[in-house]
């Protein structure tokens, strides 16, 4: 019995060393050979170390190259405006759900989810036609749109927020004469701020390493993003692999170091709700 334990034991440990070097070897790749000249990327192994890492003349000209000061400005003009229309809209959703009883209230909610399942790739004709005919393609609210539907985890996340909030408090507003708009703004939006931080992480990363809508509905230079500014260090027949790994490392900085900071709200987000 004592030896089985430590056969499982050892796999146990096995297993995760395996994990970690799966999730490891990947941004080891790419920042060793970020600071490598095109001579030592041409001579040395993808695994073998730089002969300096103070070479940061990779990083000024892969920014250049790829225009990232326009390509960070676009991302963020795209961001602010889905994160603001999604966290508006979705939370007034759930207000309207997760307080309120009315026919259709559960097939509402299904048809989110039902949304969710069917997959992408069946709906981007009709998605790029609908774009192209309000006219949204290289526009940068074509993508804005398309960010903003379904999405059955944030609808899941504000409701198991709202059906925590006590519906004393509302009851106590309405008999000091608050309005339901007012409840919402002033009582009910506050409360949900753990959720809101969880939806604005989630919602961020996903659009910040999004390249197939920015790519489809925009082609234009000036519209370049940071996922598809990578593209331009790609010819015909070759890539020029250091300034892909420099520009890579510039664009993983911002959403690792969002993420270290803040996933304690992810992890709270996700299961505070579901518990009383």
């Amino acid at each position: 019995m004592g030896n089985e334990n430590k056969i499982w034991t050892g796999l146990k440990y096995l297993s995760l060393l395996l994990a970690v070097f799966v999730v490891l070897f990947p941004p080891y790749v790419i920042v060793v050979n970020a600071f490598k000249t095109k001579e030592e990327f041409f001579n040395k192994t993808s695994m073998q170390l730089p002969d300096s890492f103070v070479n940061f003349g990779n990083f000024v000209e892969a920014f250049r190259q790829a225009d990232m000061g326009t390509a960070f400005g676009n991302t963020l003009i795209i961001v602010v405006v889905t994160l603001l229309l999604n966290i508006l809209l979705g939370s007034a959703f759930c207000y309207a759900v997760g307080r309120f009883q009315f026919r259709f209230r559960g097939l509402l909610v299904g048809l989110f989810l039902f949304a969710t399942i069917i997959p992408q790739i069946t709906t981007q004709v009709v998605n790029y036609k609908t774009i192209l005919s309000l006219g949204l393609t290289n526009n940068l609210m074509g993508p804005v749109l398309l960010y903003i539907g379904a999405d059955i985890l944030q609808i899941y996340i504000y409701l198991q927020f709202i059906r925590n909030i006590p519906y004393e408090l509302d009851e106590s507003a309405l008999l000091e004469g608050a309005s339901l708009f007012r409840i919402y703004a002033t009582i009910i939006f506050p409360l949900l701020a753990p959720a809101t931080a969880t939806i604005v992480i989630l919602k961020t990363i996903n659009i910040y390493n999004d390249m197939f809508v920015p790519f489809l509905y925009l082609p234009r230079a000036e519209h370049v993003v940071v996922s598809t500014s990578l593209m331009r260090f790609f010819g015909t027949n070759s890539g020029d692999w250091q300034m892909v790994s420099s520009a890579i490392l510039i664009i993983m900085i911002p959403t690792a170091v969002m993420y270290l900071f803040l996933q304690r709200y992810i992890f709270a987000g996700v299961t505070n709700g579901a518990v009383k």
